[in-house]
């Protein structure tokens, strides 16, 4: 990062743009200072986030009525990537995209490296906007528990694997320069103002089975984080996950600072285990 860009920074920011205690990728890094920059952030999120914090849980109460379910996959992720391409900033919808390598090669590592299980890797790794028709969020969290039900119950190992014991075939460095993303003049939301928009769409157009099992996908970061630890030899990991106790079901409360939280989660571990590649090849 420039020192020209740090100087435009407040005195806080400056200062976690320095820190670098939590593994981190700096392109991510700049993304999210820059997103944070964002003024509707500071204006428009709040007021949103309170008029649809409300919102959701009413879809969430009416979702729960002994009424027919519903679900509408195509049609929710097609409103989404309409609205990315012309609302969406270009540093947010960079950070989206980045989410889905950081996932899938993390739940890959962890799958290649666990003992005597059989597994089909995740390939979600969106480079565009357009590529989330296919590989949309629904399939981003449907891969997530498909994995952990093929790996089944914990073994970890009696030692720690060595760095030359890890394997790696699955692992595919995030590279920016390949990520395609336009940008518009109408592309100024940030990144949790989008959410916001988001959360409410998601509750209705999905069944409410799959929304609960969704925003509760959440908590899996704490097993990720103990099993990877187990791996490696390192049970500081545990500490990166905020969402905890997966056997604990939770409702909407709180979505948002939840999903952006495991977002951090997954940088802070890819980022964690990036390093580690780079020492091994």
């Amino acid at each position: 990062m420039t020192t020209d860009k740090k100087a435009s920074y407040s005195a806080y920011l400056r200062a976690i743009a320095s820190d670098n205690s939590l593994p981190i990728e700096q392109a991510a890094l700049d993304l999210w200072l820059k997103d944070l920059q964002n003024p509707l952030r500071w204006s428009v999120r709040p007021l949103l986030q309170f008029f649809f914090a409300v919102l959701l849980h009413l879809i969430w109460l009416f979702k729960r009525l002994p009424l027919p379910q519903f679900s509408a996959h195509v049609t929710l992720q097609r409103l989404i990537c309409w609205f990315c391409t012309h609302f969406v900033s270009k540093e947010a919808n960079l950070l989206i995209l980045r989410h889905y390598a950081t996932e899938s090669n993390i739940l890959n590592f962890l799958a290649e490296n666990s003992p005597e299980v059989e597994f089909t890797p995740v390939r979600l790794y969106p480079n565009k906007i357009a590529d989330m028709i296919s590989a949309s969020f629904v399939e981003h969290d449907q891969e997530l528990f498909r994995l952990f039900s093929e790996l089944g119950h914990w073994r970890p190992p009696e030692q720690p694997l060595e760095a030359g014991e890890l394997k790696w075939k699955g692992w595919q460095s995030i590279d920016m320069e390949k990520f395609e993303v336009s940008e518009k003049f109408t592309q100024c939301l940030d990144f949790e103002t989008s959410h916001a928009l988001f959360m409410c769409l998601f509750s209705l157009l999905l069944t409410r089975e799959e929304y609960r099992d969704a925003i509760n996908g959440f908590n899996l970061d704490q097993s990720i984080a103990i099993r990877i630890g187990n791996l490696v030899g390192d049970n500081s990991l545990r500490e990166m996950a905020y969402n905890k106790y997966p056997h604990y079901l939770v409702g909407p409360w709180n979505l948002g600072q939840r999903f952006l939280m495991h977002g951090f989660f997954t940088e802070h571990m890819y980022a964690y285990l990036q390093q580690r590649y780079r020492s091994a090849v």
